[in-house]
């Protein structure tokens, strides 16, 4: 299948015409040599380039709030970090902070301050994630933050109650912490079903983004936000204006 992983704005440009881009990211800094997920690292580097290749293009980042509702003429683009990570707020904070683009958080908040359990679970290397200071940090600097389950579980694979309190928990916990609304919310994995997703609306949330590819419109449900995936050139990169082209057919 060919590629849909974000790397450089080109080949996406005729799709970007035709809806609302939400980017997803995870970690902006050194790939370490053992990492398992290395699909997770993007350089600063190659996140400063992207940055700048919008910015030249005139594409601006409006609140989270306005994915539906921002006209693509005005060519806006929305950055998304999943689950919290340090080298966010160290590497990826001052890149955006110095071309005026805001991003949103998206935390799992039962390990603020603690590690990515869930993925040493796995095998895979510890990694820090933030803790309340720097997150205080990021909103003071105009980003914002959204939910992300307690602690990372695919929530289709888990019971009922158990999904229903990762997802609830977290809103409240975060909204605790921080004393400020939270209203959006990432399925961990891009792992839910209409079960989840009514879950989550239940819990008082107003949108939820997906893994799916492809970028949203008017009509999208904001409980299915679709996004792409931003990561390093690889060999079956050179296909994805093929494939973005196939799309707009």
């Amino acid at each position: 299948m060919p590629s849909r992983y974000y790397t450089s704005l080109l080949p996406f440009r005729e799709l970007f015409a035709t809806g609302t881009p939400v980017l997803t990211y995870h970690h902006v800094g050194p790939r370490p040599h053992r990492a398992r997920l290395k699909g997770l690292y993007v350089s600063p580097k190659l996140f400063s380039r992207q940055l700048d290749e919008l910015k030249a293009h005139r594409f601006i980042t409006p609140q989270y709030q306005d994915v539906l509702s921002h006209p693509s003429r005005a060519r806006s683009v929305f950055f998304t970090f999943d689950d919290g990570f340090t080298d966010v707020f160290t590497n990826a904070m001052p890149l955006l902070n110095g071309r005026g683009y805001r991003a949103i958080e998206f935390l799992v908040a039962g390990l603020i301050g603690k590690t990515n359990e869930w993925q040493q679970r796995a095998g895979d290397v510890i990694e820090p994630l933030m803790d309340s200071g720097r997150l205080g940090e990021w909103l003071a600097a105009g980003h914002e933050i959204g939910a992300h389950t307690m602690t990372h579980p695919r929530l289709t694979q888990v019971p009922p109650a158990q999904a229903r309190e990762e997802i609830s928990a977290s809103k409240k916990k975060l909204e605790d912490l921080f004393g400020i609304r939270i209203e959006h919310f990432c399925y961990p994995y891009g792992d839910w079903n209409q079960a989840v997703r009514d879950m989550v609306q239940d819990a008082g949330f107003v949108s939820a983004c997906t893994t799916e590819f492809a970028v949203n419109q008017p009509s999208t449900d904001p409980f299915c936000l679709k996004r792409i995936t931003a990561r390093y050139r690889s060999r079956s990169l050179k296909n994805a204006a093929a494939w973005v082209r196939e799309k707009l057919s």
